[in-house]
Parts: structure tokens; C-alpha cells; sequence
């Protein structure tokens, strides 16, 4: 028998204890190119040790909900951020961090044209688009050294969709 997580949408003020919601909400801090681009400025705190920031491509095959959640993980040397190139949601998931092994994990769905920045130490679960192709840009930490833990739990977790 597996715990349930109940997956509701993601905003900015629950998922702050992780990382950085990226979205275009609000007025632009900027109009730019001719008064043609609002820019929304720095909103996510990259952040490397021994190493570079880089962008890399992942393409990753769709999940369904129900979801079943059996790991996690982190990477203690940076900051990860997966930015959707297909404008479709897909499932967030993270947990606190407890003595060095993951706390109770939570579950949040994205809405078409929000991206996520988890924060450097932040357990994850893995990239988990809900719609193919599960095409993103990654920028994460670049270099030498293993910058991955992972965590597998005793019992797995059941993601489940919210009821409206």
C-alpha cells in the first residue's frame, strides 16, 4: 500500500521552501526592444560551486497520473532549472530536507508557461513531463565530481491529481 500525495497546482508561495516558480505574472520590470518585450528580471537564483552554469536539452518520456514516486534527489553542488519548450504542465515534486534524507514529499503540476529553478541542496523528484514530448532546457551546474544523491524509499509514494 502506497502513501497518497495529492498533486495542486504550483504557486510561488508553496513552492518557495524549494526553489524559484518562473512565470511572466505581473506587470514586466522592463519594457524592451522598441517597447515590443516586457522583461521579467532574475527570477531565479542560479547557484554553483566548482563549476559553471550550463544549459542542456533533456527529452523525457511522459508520465500519467497516478504517479508512482519510489526516489528522489539532489544535487548538492548547484541549482537545477527546467524550463518546458513545449508549453505543456508537468509534475513538480520535492521534499524537505530532514537530518540528510528527504521529509514527507509534496506534489505540485505546472501551468503551460511556468519553468521551475529547484534550489542547490533541494530533494527532487525527476523530471516528470505529463504530455509528449517532454522536451526541456536544464540549466544546472557543469563540472567535475559527482553533484547527484539520490534516495529510494522504503515504501513508494501514489501522486494523484487533485479533485476540482
Amino acid at each position: 500500500m502506497s502513501i497518497q500525495i495529492v498533486a495542486k497546482p504550483i504557486t510561488a508561495a508553496a513552492f518557495a521552501p524549494f526553489g524559484d516558480l518562473l512565470d511572466a505574472s505581473g506587470d514586466p520590470d522592463k519594457i524592451i526592444n522598441q517597447g515590443q518585450c516586457g522583461r521579467y528580471h532574475d527570477r531565479a537564483l542560479l547557484d554553483f560551486s566548482n563549476g559553471r552554469a550550463g544549459i542542456s536539452i533533456f527529452s523525457a518520456n511522459p508520465r500519467s497520473l497516478p504517479y508512482r514516486l519510489d526516489m528522489v534527489e539532489r544535487h548538492p553542488d548547484g541549482s537545477q532549472a527546467f524550463i518546458s519548450m513545449t508549453h505543456q504542465p508537468f509534475l513538480v515534486v520535492v521534499a524537505p530536507d530532514e537530518g540528510g534524507q528527504p521529509g514527507e514529499p509534496k506534489a505540485f503540476i505546472t501551468q503551460p508557461g511556468q519553468a521551475v529553478n529547484y534550489h542547490r541542496g533541494t530533494w527532487h523528484g525527476v523530471l516528470t513531463p505529463l504530455h509528449a514530448p517532454g522536451l526541456f532546457a536544464v540549466v544546472d551546474r557543469i563540472g567535475s565530481g559527482s553533484n547527484l544523491q539520490e534516495f529510494w524509499f522504503d515504501a513508494p509514494y501514489q501522486v494523484v491529481e487533485a479533485k476540482s
